[in-house]
């Protein structure tokens, strides 16, 4: 202290400015992130988890909350670029006009476009029967593709190209999303490689350094000590495994890969049934909707059904299946982290099938062009005057229609099962006992949630804010189901390889919802008869447009940009 004071008086007044000023503002920044860690969403309940149940089921939460952040970023994003400006220009706020460009070169049966909108009296049910498909009241609404028919617009002196700007919103969500998970995964694998590498280091971690000194309050300080014992008991139950399968003779080995190769069946053909199921009732349900849409005949009661047939049979086989792989899993004898791991891949399977065989079947009616259908408008123009509007639907059902089961799920078996074993003397409901938390099926059901909304956001430009508030009450639920209903796990998990798990499978959801969009975007012709993109033979069309608007050497590069010579190293690298 001395010699720095000795220092201090041999500095010139500038110096000794700049050193206070930096001490100052750190100081100013230390407690500026001190006081947003408080505002960090849902701290105090995921620390609270943390210590009653570990941190493996904390990691699901917070998994959780980075889906309800980011999805509210995309809300933002596209309210901001796509449905605002609509707003702005159907009230002539800042003085400003629209402008309606008609499809050149299309014969006008392409244009005809009549949303099947409520009008005159209108009974309860039928607004409930549109809140749950998204037809009638809503279809005409800014949550479907359909609304946004204006080509461009001037705000003030500024043109507005609302097609250019959807597109590239569209873009900008993706990449976001891409990148923000790039980093998170990247940081959980640092987590993980640290602790693979010298299991006796990570014990040292824990003993001699996991404790926080800066803890006062004596809640946080049993928290902190109850996470600290699971981890501990985390690593010595995987240490206690792994040297269980050192030890196995031959005659268990042979007695285990067995019945590993026959589980492995079992779960094949459980797959595969989902597919063929998935396939037929999607097709059933596509030729019955057109029978209806034919002959009005059926009560509304029953054309709901029909419509949401395949949404049913989804979110059935999406329940059902992850129950079959943890019942089956338990017998195959892995460590916890990699039963997690496993029942995931293959749920995975079978949730994100179902919305390709799903879009499949859309996409073969909608491009069913037999008896010349498509001739006019390159679509079969009579089931689908505005195909994108009946896609987002879809999306729309599957998000809907998801939700209504996690509830009811709660609701009709987790607090019945739990006032059964709590207040009933038969042995067999105590042998069934409280339940566990199953991390991979919660997963599952919100990275299946997550692949619908990045599909369906490109049909259903506010989808992402039904997503935000979706996930933000299953936050709730599932922490009164956890804290009401669950019992902590008899074989603990890690955090930190189960961080890194997630969000692995969450890009996976996330690369595999390129493909329908990439199809969608670049090679279905887009309707003539609404949304943005109609004055073009496909959404992406815009942008070569747009490019043909620049200078000639702007031109050149972007075009060398876009070339597969230069395109193809680059998303490689």
């Amino acid at each position: 202290r001395d010699s720095q004071q000795a220092d201090t008086k041999h500095l010139s007044r500038w110096k000794k400015w700049r050193r206070t000023s930096s001490k100052s503002m750190k100081k100013a920044l230390s407690e500026v992130k001190g006081l947003s860690s408080h505002l960090v969403l849902w701290r105090h309940d995921i620390h609270s988890i943390e210590g009653k149940f570990g941190t493996g089921i904390q990691s699901y939460f917070s998994f959780l909350r980075f889906l309800v952040v980011l999805n509210f970023i995309i809300f933002i994003l596209m309210f901001s670029f796509v449905t605002l400006p609509i707003i702005i220009s159907k009230y002539g706020i800042f003085n400003s006009t629209t402008a309606y460009i008609s499809p050149k070169n299309i014969d006008d049966i392409c244009t005809i476009y009549e949303p099947s909108g409520n009008k005159g009296l209108v009974y309860f049910y039928t607004y409930l029967k549109d809140l749950l498909s998204g037809t009638g009241f809503l279809e005409v609404t800014s949550l479907f593709y359909g609304y946004y028919i204006i080509n461009a617009e001037w705000i003030s002196i500024m043109r507005y190209n609302l097609p250019l700007a959807y597109l590239l919103a569209t873009f900008a969500y993706l990449a976001l999303s891409f990148l923000w998970i790039i980093k998170r995964s990247v940081e959980g694998f640092k987590q993980h490689l640290v602790h693979d590498a010298d299991p006796f280091q990570s014990y040292c971690n824990k003993v001699f350094a996991g404790w926080d000194f800066c803890i006062t309050d004596p809640n946080a300080a049993r928290l902190k000590h109850r996470s600290l014992q699971y981890e501990l008991q985390t690593d010595l139950q995987e240490e206690k495994l792994k040297q269980k399968i050192a030890e196995r003779r031959m005659e268990e080995k042979l007695r285990i890969y067995s019945l590993r190769i026959f589980i492995n069946i079992i779960v094949l053909a459980i797959l595969l049934g989902c597919f063929y199921s998935i396939y037929r009732v999607t097709v059933f349900s596509q030729e019955n909707s057109s029978v209806s849409i034919r002959n009005d005949t059926r009560t509304d009661l029953v054309n709901l059904l029909v419509q949401y047939l395949p949404s049913m049979v989804i979110t059935l086989a999406n329940f059902i299946a992850p129950l079959i792989f943890s019942f089956l899993i338990r017998f195959e004898d892995y460590t916890p982290a990699f039963e997690i791991k496993l029942t995931l891949l293959r749920c995975v399977f079978v949730r994100l099938a179902n919305i390709g065989v799903l879009l499949v079947s859309l996409w073969s009616q909608i491009s069913d062009c037999d008896s010349d259908k498509c001739k006019p408008c390159g679509y079969n123009y009579k089931l689908y005057p505005c195909w994108e509007s009946d896609v987002g639907q879809e999306m729309y059902k599957l998000m809907i229609f998801d939700f209504i089961v996690i509830l009811a799920v709660a609701l009709f078996l987790d607090f019945p099962r739990m006032l059964l074993v709590t207040h009933s003397s038969c042995k067999l409901v105590q042998w069934f006992g409280h339940k566990e938390f199953e991390i991979s099926d919660n997963v599952l059901e919100i990275i299946y949630g997550q692949t619908v909304c990045w599909i369906g956001t490109f049909f259903s430009p506010l989808l992402p804010a039904i997503a935000t508030i979706k996930y933000f009450i299953i936050f709730y639920v599932k922490k009164i189901v956890l804290i009401h209903t669950c019992k902590p796990a008899a074989r603990p998990i890690r955090a930190s390889s189960s961080n890194f798990f997630f969000l692995v499978v969450l890009l996976i959801g996330l690369l595999l919802a390129f493909i329908p969009l990439g199809i969608s975007i670049a090679r279905i012709p887009s309707s003539k008869a609404c949304g943005p993109f109609r004055s073009f033979n496909t959404s992406w069309e815009v942008i070569p447009d747009t490019i043909l608007q620049f200078p000639t050497g702007l031109q050149q590069i972007l075009f060398g940009m876009a070339s597969e010579a230069f395109a193809v190293p680059f998303f490689v690298i």
